[in-house]
């Protein structure tokens, strides 16, 4: 009879293990002592308490997931219940016990973590289809607006899924958006198809009218005519590129044909008219000579002459013609003046005028002096004071009227 306390050898050979709920035959021994046999059957527990062992180390140690770490502790706890080993069975079930427990928290966090993942990911999709939201509705930038939804769609396709329900939904507002994007661009891009269309045929008219005056010789109304078909081009718009540079090049070699044959025949004709500006150069070097002005009468009589000739001279080159006319322009506006101020000072009436404002200053600068004499004389410093101020500005006011009677004498 042996005295291992977790098992024992009956006399018949049978093998029982001793556990909580009491002995359970595990095997037979028939031959040898029992002590080999008690021996052999620790061996199979050590060699169950060893799996157990490394399960423990799995859970504990690993990612192992949870429906893994489930089976392997069933599939122990099985093996522990129907073993055929001695040794401390309840130990190992209550180490089991341990890691189902351990795994059942595992579990828990990573179904925590599994929500917060999701909604995350929820968080990053709700995101991506606002985005293609105002896409779809706002931009006009076609080209980088159908970049970015490109981009959204991979960074929809790398966040992490969401439940089914939800990730349907966002997913169809995605695609809801795509395509609005897509027919707002296909719209967008049909007006403007049609708008260069009517640019076409505006400039197409343009360019017709240019080419059809390109070898008129009527200079001044043609190049208005110019002018404002380069102004109605300008506010035509834009056709395709294509169009444009075509119609483009066709209008402005119109418009070169004809300002290069009218820029020709200017110098011919400014070459013909080099002489006339000679001789206006002499007259006006001859009209300069009137100034300043000494004899109004003589000089207004040469300056008529000068000007008869001057006009018999003919037209000049245009390069020159508005240097040439503005000096002449000032000798005649310098005469002018004098002759101004030749009638001013012949002028009667204005010369009574001023005559009659000298005699009233010159009255009341008199009358002034009295009453300062007798405001002196009295004591009265205020009305001295005064009568000083008075005095003094109507001298100024006599000094001035004085040099405007002056000038007429």
């Amino acid at each position: 009879m042996s005295t291992d306390p977790w098992g024992r050898v009956d006399d018949d050979g049978t093998v029982y293990v001793r556990t909580a709920e009491g002995e359970r035959a595990v095997g037979s021994w028939q031959a040898g002592e029992p002590e080999e046999a008690l021996a052999y059957f620790h061996r199979k527990y050590d060699e169950l308490a060893g799996q157990v062992q490394l399960l423990e180390q799995r859970v504990r140690g690993t990612d192992l997931a949870p429906a893994q770490a489930e089976a392997g502790i069933a599939k122990l706890r099985e093996a522990v219940a129907d073993a055929h080993a001695i040794g401390d069975l309840g130990a190992l079930t209550a180490r089991l016990d341990g890691l189902t427990e351990l795994v059942g928290q595992r579990r828990e966090e990573l179904k925590a973590a599994r929500e917060v993942a999701r909604a995350e990911a929820k968080a990053v999709k709700e995101r991506i289809v606002a985005e293609a939201e105002r896409i779809a509705e706002e931009t006009t930038h076609w080209k980088s607006g159908g970049e970015r939804l490109r981009q959204l769609v991979e960074e929809w396709k790398a966040a992490d899924r969401i439940d089914r329900v939800t990730e349907a939904q966002l997913w169809k507002r995605l695609s809801t958006a795509r395509t609005a994007f897509a027919k707002r661009r296909k719209a967008y891009f049909a007006t403007l198809d049609e708008q260069r269309e009517g640019v076409r045929s505006t400039k197409e008219a343009i360019v017709a009218e240019a080419e059809s005056i390109a070898d008129s010789t009527d200079w001044g109304p043609t190049a208005a005519v110019y002018r404002d078909l380069m102004q109605r081009w300008k506010s035509a718009g834009r056709a395709s590129r294509e169009v444009e540079d075509e119609l483009w090049g066709r209008f402005k070699a119109a418009q070169d044909q004809f300002f290069q044959a009218r820029s020709a025949v200017f110098a011919e004709r400014d070459a013909s008219l080099a002489a006339n500006a000679q001789v206006k150069e002499e007259l006006l070097i001859e009209a300069e000579k009137l100034l300043p002005v000494t004899d109004v009468r003589a000089a207004r009589g040469q300056l008529r002459h000068l000007l008869e000739r001057w006009e018999a001279a003919g037209p000049v080159p245009r390069e020159h013609r508005d240097r040439l006319e503005g000096g002449l322009r000032k000798v005649d506006e310098a005469i002018r003046k004098a002759e101004d101020a030749e009638w001013k000072r012949s002028n009667p009436e204005a010369r009574a005028r001023a005559q009659s404002t000298v005699d009233q200053l010159r009255t009341s600068i008199e009358q002034l002096e009295k009453r300062l004499a007798k405001a002196q004389t009295a004591g009265r410093a205020k009305d001295v004071k005064e009568a000083e101020e008075a005095i003094a500005a109507r001298r100024a006011w006599l000094e001035e009227a004085e040099r405007t009677l002056a000038e007429f004498s």
